[in-house]
């Protein structure tokens, strides 16, 4: 409920605070003194548009700034979703700097105009005759039944599950189209990829082969050279290896002498095992190199091959080849799997289209269940406040699966008799439209905890006793709930809990609105001057007196 309000420098408003009670507050006031003033305050802290026009001052900012005891409303978890500090006596405030820039708070995190109209239609129903037009909104009608049923865990769950089936929907119909372009292309890639395949690519082959290739043209100069390297080391005559071994000889006697000595025989030994390698290995490598013709073709056509490949797919190396391999291996897998994922995704569809009627269906019933007894509690209320021919049906009509159910509702209406129920759109004033959305609150206050409910002026048209009958509802509604009343009826405001009293201040250089709590016998007076004019009788001031007396009895 609304614990404090705050407005500062918006239209005639300087400064205006209240701190309203916990039950019905009246507010009264002459015409023009402000009351419609401090509804577009409200307004504007619920997100309304902004307009520098409004400010008192226009050299000063304007705040609006209210303070909401939240606990009863379960609201932790959109705080948590939004990320903003959770707080059981939550702030929320509203500037409009003098140039325009308006900037929005929620206990003290600064939010945009989305969140703070999120929030605060959870926390404020403002019901004027305007706004009883929603009435006639068949999503406003279903939220009501909802309201009424306790469905918020099973729409809830309905939602999730309509998305769910959504979600699949838009997957399925996205495979489908993807399906027919992979189709066209699925004979392209599955010759490219038997080409790869076929040629067995390995990653270092081609170097291999251009190595190969070039020893084998140039065998006999390959061999030549060899067995002349080989032969220095193995010469009949002047040996290399021989050398060396001469030199061991010469140098082994004196090996004991000296380090240095012994360091020159170890190198040379050291030499000579290397130079004994190398010889071997040269003449290995000659054995191994002989002309053949057909080898060296072979290995022309497998370059070729490889050349051709790296040309048609704009590859550098076979590396990228093989990886392009992979990737034409998935898309011809993908396609050749294609059909088993349609078939999959078309079941979980179906499947996830059953949840949603299944649920559906139980979102259904339960809201027919209520219907019944709502029809009979509004017949009833609308009769006690002066619409004795009212009637009133709850029309449920299927339809395709929606994110509000499977239910297209409509509330049907005649105010008199012999006249057909007709949506209430057609058929309902101005004034019915505020009664039966009077009694559709009621009723709704003793099913759950409402948020603060503002009635502005709905009791237009109506006086005695129907007048009685609705202060009587707002303030059986007030034991439940806060419940602030703009009202003219003397018969309502003798019902408040708390009056405040809205009046133009014009001692000052400007006009200003203001507004006071009236307690005693300054309230007795107020009630006196609704009933009797300006200077009440004291007739007028016992009849304020015993409104006021009842209501405390």
């Amino acid at each position: 409920m609304l614990t404090q309000l705050i407005i500062k420098n918006f239209a005639l408003i300087s400064h205006l605070e209240i701190q309203p009670d916990e039950r019905l507050n009246i507010i009264t006031g002459e015409t023009g003194a402000g009351k419609s003033i401090m509804l577009g305050a409200l307004g504007l802290m619920m997100g309304n548009r902004a307009d520098v026009k409004s400010l008192y001052n226009p050299e000063e900012k304007c705040i609006v700034e209210g303070n909401f005891a939240i606990s009863a409303y379960g609201l932790k978890d959109f705080f948590e979703e939004l990320e903003l500090d959770y707080e059981d006596i939550t702030i929320i405030r509203r500037e409009i700097a003098p140039g325009g820039k308006s900037r929005a708070f929620i206990n003290d995190s600064p939010v945009n105009l989305e969140i703070l109209k999120n929030l605060t239609t959870r926390l404020i129903d403002v019901h004027s005759q305007h706004d009883s037009i929603l009435l006639a909104n068949s999503g406003y009608q279903l939220n009501l039944l909802d309201s009424f049923a306790g469905n918020s865990e099973l729409l809830l769950s309905y939602q999730n599950s309509y998305k769910d089936w959504l979600a699949k929907e838009k997957e399925l119909k996205n495979l489908s189209e993807s399906s027919i372009k992979m189709q066209k292309e699925f004979d392209f890639n599955s010759f490219l990829l038997e080409e790869l395949q076929k040629a067995k690519l390995s990653v270092d082959e081609q170097e291999t082969a251009e190595e190969e290739l070039n020893i084998l043209e140039h065998a006999e100069e390959v061999k030549t050279r060899l067995i002349n390297a080989s032969g220095i080391f193995n010469h009949p005559e002047q040996s290399l290896l021989g050398m060396l071994r001469d030199s061991i000889l010469q140098i082994n006697p004196i090996a004991g002498y000296s380090e240095h000595y012994k360091s020159l025989k170890e190198r040379l030994l050291s030499v000579q095992i290397e130079i004994s390698d190398i010889s071997q290995e040269l003449e290995n490598l000659e054995s191994k190199v002989e002309f053949d013709e057909d080898r060296i073709q072979v290995l022309k056509d497998r370059l070729d091959l490889i050349f051709k490949l790296l040309s048609k797919h704009g590859s550098k190396d076979i590396s990228q080849l093989l990886e392009i391999e992979k990737e034409l291996a998935l898309k011809v897998e993908e396609v050749i799997n294609l059909d088993d994922q349609l078939k999959k995704l078309n079941k979980q569809v179906e499947e996830a289209r059953k949840e949603v009627e299944t649920k559906g269906k139980f979102l259904s019933e339960s809201r027919k269940k209520v219907s019944k007894p709502i029809e009979t509690e509004v017949v009833k209320l609308l009769k006690e406040l002066g619409i004795p021919n009212a009637a009133f049906i709850i029309e449920f009509k299927p339809k395709p699966a929606g994110s509000e159910g499977l239910d297209e509702v409509e509330f049907l209406f005649s105010a008199n008799k012999g006249f057909d129920l007709q949506p209430m759109r057609k058929v309902a004033s101005g004034g019915e439209f505020s009664r039966l959305m009077l009694s559709l609150k009621y009723i709704l206050a003793q099913k759950k905890a409402l948020p603060t409910i503002i009635f502005d002026e709905i009791d237009t048209g109506i006086s005695g006793e129907v007048a009685i009958k609705m202060g009587n509802l707002m303030s059986q509604m007030a034991q439940k709930m806060q419940v602030l009343a703009i009202t003219h009826l003397h018969q309502i405001a003798g019902k408040g809990n708390a009056h405040y009293f809205v009046y133009k201040n014009d001692s000052g250089g400007k006009t200003i609105s203001e507004i006071r709590k009236l307690i005693g016998n300054e309230r007795v007076l107020e009630i006196a001057k609704m009933i009797g004019g300006e200077r009440p009788s004291d007739s007028a001031i016992q009849s304020a007196l015993e409104l006021m007396d009842k209501n405390q009895n």
